[in-house]
């Protein structure tokens, strides 16, 4: 097992989890404004590699690329999309039902693979979505409302990966790209707020430096897991998704008191069952790959 891919990895996934502490840290900003600021200073800051890299004759050629520009572009709005309701959810207090999301996107991924792709599910890959869709089920009829939050984020994180599949890029290119997408509307947003003299910007040096660093907590974790996810085997990147939804979830419940209700807990159970049964599934699959190598 290669030691720094490992801990790349796992790194990523525990900033990702611990997200929800930092967006409740201002919470005094809209979701709307923080979005904006996350997409024009994750912009720069990307750029700012690219060029200590050396690798901005990347970007230029990527964009020149009618179809990359494209497809990118696209992308750029879905997870701009999909930063604004896991933000939103976060700041009115639904980090519970936006971890959920974060249990059901591989599955999501597994059953896009199948429309998209054409691959084949196993048996027990379908056992698998089908415990996740039971515990969907349960959580809508018991909770009472449709979990938009949670199946948006799975579905447009699963989205997401669909559109980057098609054109393989590296990861400071490709998220430089996805954020030069939505980064006019975000500027307009910000200069209106300016205007309108509304803007929580300059309120308090706390906020400043909170808004400025939006672009080192999005672009950080993607080029730490670009890093690693290339370095270890995919079946233990599937194993280590699910760090960041726990410790989200753990978060939501212990440090935000978030209610979990008995509906919560065998929902959430059918949810659990159906990603270990995923996961020990990608394990069996690969010791078999092995003793088939060796």
């Amino acid at each position: 097992m290669n030691k720094p891919g490992l801990f790349a990895t796992l790194g990523a996934y525990v900033i990702w989890g611990l997200l929800p502490i930092y967006w409740k840290l201002l919470a005094s900003v809209s979701s709307e404004e923080i979005l904006a600021n996350r997409i024009v200073w994750s912009f720069l800051f990307l750029l700012l590699l690219l060029y200590f890299q050396k690798a901005l004759p990347k970007l230029t050629t990527a964009f020149k690329n009618q179809r990359t520009r494209r497809l990118f572009f696209l992308n750029g709005i879905i997870i701009s999309m999909n930063w604004f309701i896991y933000i939103w959810a976060v700041n009115h207090n639904f980090i519970v039902e936006a971890s959920l999301g974060y249990y059901i996107n591989p599955l999501v991924s597994i059953v896009f693979g199948v429309f998209f792709f054409k691959e084949k599910l196993s048996r027990i890959e379908w056992i698998a979505i089908l415990l996740a869709t039971i515990g969907v089920l349960i959580l809508t009829i018991g909770y009472g409302e449709f979990p938009w939050i949670s199946l948006a984020l799975a579905f447009s994180f699963g989205f997401y990966g669909v559109v980057k599949k098609q054109r393989p890029l590296e990861a400071t290119v490709s998220l430089t790209l996805e954020t030069l997408a939505p980064l006019p509307l975000a500027l307009l947003f910000i200069s209106y707020l300016g205007v309108q003299g509304t803007s929580t910007f300059s309120h308090t040096p706390f906020v400043t430096a909170g808004l400025l660093l939006t672009g080192v907590i999005t672009a950080v974790p993607l080029l730490l897991f670009g890093f690693g996810a290339q370095r270890i085997p995919y079946t233990v990147v599937g194993f280590l998704q699910f760090v960041a939804p726990t410790l989200s979830l753990a978060i939501g419940v212990l440090l935000y008191d978030e209610p979990f209700t008995r509906t919560h807990l065998v929902a959430f159970t059918f949810i659990w069952s159906a990603a270990l049964v995923f996961t020990l599934n990608s394990l069996l699959i690969r010791k078999k790959q092995l003793r088939k190598v060796a």
